[in-house]
């Protein structure tokens, strides 16, 4: 009997060990299907969160893709602005230039305009200086023959002698330049104007040895010689030595002068316009 409940007591342990790795086996097979329904949990919570990363980069990606381009749109629309503005400023960099350059032409201009006037200013004053000149001269002109008309009003008509398309009067008295030049111009002729020397020759021939005075003057401007009719001197016959202003008062031409050499066309000299000597007018003929 003992035997009997030793072996039922056994056959109990047996049990209740069986029951016990029963109850083990039980409990790891809940416990291993606990954590893999957590496992299952959290795989599926990973890959949500990684899906939901997956999202939230590419959202990102496209938010900075879009953020670039508009940084190109933009970089590139101040790139064309400023090309713009680089091609104006080398327009009117150019049209400054053309401006400069068409300035200091103008300036050139104004500065001849200035040179020319300046020139011509001088001219004048010089024109009007010689014009008070001959003003001076007129007026002795005028107050010579106011003086003399009386006495050249009651001369008999003297001859005139002919050389080629002129008469001559060669007068008998010994007057002033100016009276000569007067009585000259009362008779409708001037002082003598010499144009050649045939002409020379035969005035000298005919005064034989008389000085006489010749339409030709410096009095204006000293040492420039001019006839009574405003024309420039051309030929001259001037004897040696001659014009040479002794003492400064002389300004008026005779011909014929005495010291000149015999038989030489060149008699011409300058004397002191009040001296007196004999003179010759000539009058042109228009006619043949």
């Amino acid at each position: 009997m003992y035997q009997d409940v030793y072996a039922n007591v056994n056959r109990a342990a047996k049990r209740g060990e069986r029951v016990e790795v029963e109850v083990e086996i039980y409990e790891s097979a809940d416990s291993l299907t606990a954590q893999n329904v957590i496992r299952q949990q959290e795989d599926t919570n990973t890959n949500k969160t990684t899906q939901s990363g997956d999202t939230a980069g590419s959202r990102s990606c496209r938010l900075a893709a879009v953020f670039l381009g508009m940084l190109c749109v933009l970089l590139l629309t101040a790139i064309i602005l400023l090309w713009f503005k680089f091609d104006n400023l080398n327009t009117e960099i150019d049209q400054l230039q053309t401006s400069y350059t068409n300035l200091a032409a103008e300036r050139d201009q104004l500065q001849t305009s200035y040179t020319n006037l300046t020139a011509e200013r001088d001219q004048l004053q010089t024109s009007k200086s010689n014009l008070t000149a001959e003003r001076d001269q007129l007026r002795k002109e005028r107050d010579v023959l106011l003086e003399y008309i009386p006495e050249l009003s009651q001369k008999t008509q003297q001859v005139w002698r002919y050389f080629r398309s002129s008469i001559y009067y060669i007068s008998t008295e010994e007057r002033s330049w100016y009276y000569s030049k007067t009585d000259c111009g009362v008779r409708g002729a001037d002082l003598l104007i010499i144009n050649s020397r045939e002409e020379q020759e035969f005035i000298n021939k005919e005064l034989g040895s008389t000085e006489a005075w010749i339409g030709l003057t410096d009095a204006v401007t000293e040492g420039v010689w001019k006839w009574v009719d405003g024309s420039t001197l051309t030929t001259e016959f001037w004897a040696q030595n001659e014009p040479n202003n002794h003492e400064g008062n002389e300004d008026c031409a005779i011909t014929n002068f005495s010291r000149a050499k015999f038989n030489n066309a060149s008699t011409w000299a300058d004397y002191p316009c009040g001296h007196h000597v004999s003179w010759i007018c000539e009058k042109r003929l228009t006619g043949p």
